[in-house]
């Protein structure tokens, strides 16, 4: 029998039948290809975000710490009239059965201006202030806030602090208490202890890094000295988040020395 010679038309219609399959193959490869890039791509992206490792760096903050609700406690400080004898006042302290009842103060333009001058007006005094520096906020938001008050100027200023020393006081007095315009804070004492005279802001870099506010936190919760209290039970847990006051004074005939108060604040509260 004679081949059968294909009509042109049915040539036409196979090429394009050919045709249409290698498209169909070719846009399968397409698929193929951008399907596998974005799960590849995709896998990568997450795996990397799993191994990242956490930020070191402690966060800028200017805020107040979280609030607890919205009842109001009473403000027994005359921040207005305290105020209009020195503007710099910006918060008041108070520890239960002992002198320290004062205003608390932070120079705009030198850090230890109030070593050696009142609160009140700013006048010279030898004893000076209860006061901070410009490496603190004045919102006790940091990881670590540091008072400084003198010691041995009679029972006046920080000289009291030394009762942490007996550990019946310790034990019987676990909060003292800083006023703002609009706030209460309570603050629980952690430890209290001998220390070197280490600037101690300086010395831990301000607490910008983590690493530093870790460190720290251990020799609050766990100090080094053969003149120290610790309260193991507290009513919050020390975590990267706690936002802790060391109350420092010096110790009489020790220059070398100082005496460190820490609280972890546990309640900020509105007042009235």
């Amino acid at each position: 029998m004679d081949d059968y010679e294909k009509t042109p038309a049915e040539n036409e219609e196979q090429q394009e039948k050919k045709n249409g399959a290698a498209k169909k193959l070719l846009l399968f490869i397409v698929v193929f290809v951008l399907v596998f890039c974005a799960v590849y791509f995709g896998l990568q992206a997450y795996l990397n975000r799993q191994i990242e490792p956490p930020s070191t760096t402690v966060a800028t903050t200017t805020a107040l710490p979280t609030t607890q609700g919205d009842v109001t406690v009473p403000n027994p400080i005359d921040f207005k009239t305290l105020q209009a004898g020195n503007d710099e006042i910006y918060a008041y302290i108070i520890i239960e059965d002992t002198n320290v009842d004062y205003p608390i103060v932070q120079s705009a333009v030198d850090d230890e201006f109030y070593l050696h001058h009142s609160a009140e007006d700013k006048s010279y005094l030898a004893r000076g202030a209860i006061y901070t520096q410009s490496c603190n906020h004045k919102n006790f938001a940091d990881p670590f806030t540091l008072i400084y008050g003198h010691n041995n100027y009679g029972d006046t200023m920080f000289t009291t602090l030394h009762y942490f020393e007996d550990e019946d006081f310790f034990n019987n007095h676990p909060y003292f208490y800083i006023y703002t315009p609009d706030r209460r804070l309570t603050y629980q004492v952690i430890s209290a202890f001998k220390y070197d005279d280490r600037h101690i802001m300086n010395s831990f870099g301000n607490f910008q890094d983590f690493t530093m506010v870790d460190e720290f936190q251990k020799v609050v919760t766990n100090p080094d000295s053969s003149v120290k209290n610790v309260r193991t039970e507290l009513d919050t847990a020390i975590d990267r988040k706690s936002k802790i006051v060391i109350l420092s004074t010096c110790i009489t005939n020790q220059t070398s020395s100082r005496y460190l108060v820490c609280g972890v604040l546990t309640k900020d509260e509105k007042t009235d």
